[in-house]
């Protein structure tokens, strides 16, 4: 029978005595926390919470109200696309230097990650929540004032958003994994659902908006709603086990080439995510499509993630997450390679962007689960922090790198022929970051049927 993989697997061969030692205490009755830097202390404390954890009862609340707040930080960033257009349109920029506006408020994720984990852990999820997302809706109506300026629009939607928006994910990928472990993977799933579904409410909402009442007022009135939406739901999450102090990072972990290679991968896997969703309106422009035909294909390319985060939330229980994040990131690379290119009416392109949001979203749903399997739910925070900082290049260059490929191709008036090597760059980029899973999974247990 297949058995999931647990801490122990994952850590470098030093540390597995002591997670031996201490696995006793996982079982006991006991709900005192260890505190101080000591890591063994830190493990300990990780695996009596884990063994503690509910699947379940408030954890639902968590999940819910996480999802919320997903649907605006998630939704917002691949909806940047729909904004794009309108923008390269009214000659504010290029869509090579625009992508830098919609890469730096997802870039804002990794780079303030290790940070983050501090202020989470200080302030805790509610007040950290709340934060982020008064940042976030801040940055939406600040961004209404300067829509004609790509320097205001890079501190208004890039900076201000994106630390709004690192927050409100250090919030939704931490807490609601310390109330689920054998659910783990279908929280998360649901979690990050919340976003693929924003993404598709608010390419429709945004594009109608912007053509009765123009940039400025959709970028007031997303910011208004998201503000009315998210605090309610920022309040609602609240820590089921203490966040323990640990070190800024834990350099252990790169002596196993594992880990490396998780971590590199995961890296590699951020450059290709965002170059659907912020070039498929153009795209579909190239085709002699309407805004409103491009808008809908990045609404479908969400509500497709939305429901490749529950897959393979799901799956991930069932068949292990490095199973999984290496099942999508081959599904990625494959239908950016194979359909894509050859997608020259709605039919094809409608078919690529189903399957490839379906395995795009299976990235963000599967990673979290990952990442708090291998490293315990009382210190999850501060292993999110170090994952989600390499993948600071890939969401700040992967779609301005597909930008300047296309303008280097002759622009987006030049026909869909133009796009090809950006189309290209991206599916190789994402099997590349397979491969790498792939080393990785096999490097735990080379036996191909097992839960992993």
């Amino acid at each position: 029978m297949a058995t999931t993989t647990t801490a122990v697997e994952l850590q470098p061969a030093a540390d597995r005595n002591v997670t031996r030692t201490t696995a006793a205490a996982a079982n006991s009755s006991s709900t005192t926390y260890l505190t101080g830097d000591h890591h063994d202390d830190v493990m300990q404390a990780s695996l009596v919470a884990d063994s503690e954890v509910p699947d379940g009862g408030y954890g639902w609340v968590v999940v819910c109200a996480s999802a919320v707040l997903c649907f605006w930080f998630v939704g917002m960033n691949y909806c940047w696309g729909v904004f794009q257009a309108v923008l390269v349109q009214e000659g504010v920029s290029s869509a090579s230097t625009l992508a830098f506006v919609g890469s730096l408020t997802t870039a804002c994720i990794s780079f303030m990650a290790m940070l983050n984990a501090r202020i989470f852990r200080k302030l805790g999820p509610r007040r950290s929540g709340l934060l982020g997302i008064c940042l976030f809706s801040l940055g939406q109506i600040l961004a209404s004032f300067t829509t004609d300026n790509v320097a205001g629009l890079l501190v208004t939607v890039g900076l201000i958003m994106g630390i709004g928006g690192s927050l409100l994910f250090m919030v939704s990928s931490v807490t609601p994994t310390q109330y689920f472990k054998a659910k783990r993977g279908i929280a998360n799933g649901i979690v990050f659902a919340g976003g693929g579904l924003g993404g598709a409410v608010i390419s429709f909402a945004a594009n109608g908006l912007l053509q009765a009442v123009g940039i400025a007022w959709t970028f007031r009135t997303l910011g208004l709603i998201t503000l009315a939406t998210g605090l309610p739901a920022a309040y609602l999450i609240q820590a089921r086990a203490p966040i323990l102090p640990t070190s800024f990072v834990e350099w252990r972990l790169f002596r196993d080439y594992r880990f490396v290679l998780i971590f590199v991968g995961g890296g590699l896997a951020t450059f290709p995510l965002f170059v659907p969703p912020f070039f498929l309106p153009l795209y579909a422009e190239s085709l002699q499509m309407t805004s409103t035909a491009g808008a809908g294909l990045v609404a479908a390319f969400n509500f497709s993630s939305a429901i490749g985060r529950l897959l393979c939330g799901f799956s991930s229980d069932k068949i292990g997450p490095l199973n999984t994040v290496f099942s999508s990131l081959m599904l990625s690379a494959l239908s950016a390679l194979a359909l894509w290119p050859v997608s020259n009416s709605l039919g094809p392109l409608t078919v690529f962007v189903i399957i490839n949001g379906m395995a795009n979203g299976g990235f963000f749903a599967t990673m979290p689960t990952v990442v708090g399997n291998v490293f315990g739910s009382a210190r999850v925070s501060v292993a999110m922090g170090m994952v989600v900082t390499g993948w600071g290049g890939g969401y700040l260059l992967g779609a301005p790198i597909a930008g300047y490929l296309l303008s280097a191709s002759g622009g987006e008036k030049a026909g869909v022929d133009a796009f090809h090597p950006a189309i290209y760059y991206a599916g190789s980029m994402a099997l590349c970051s397979a491969g790498l899973m792939l080393l990785a999974r096999l490097g735990i247990d080379r036996r191909v049927m097992r839960k992993i």
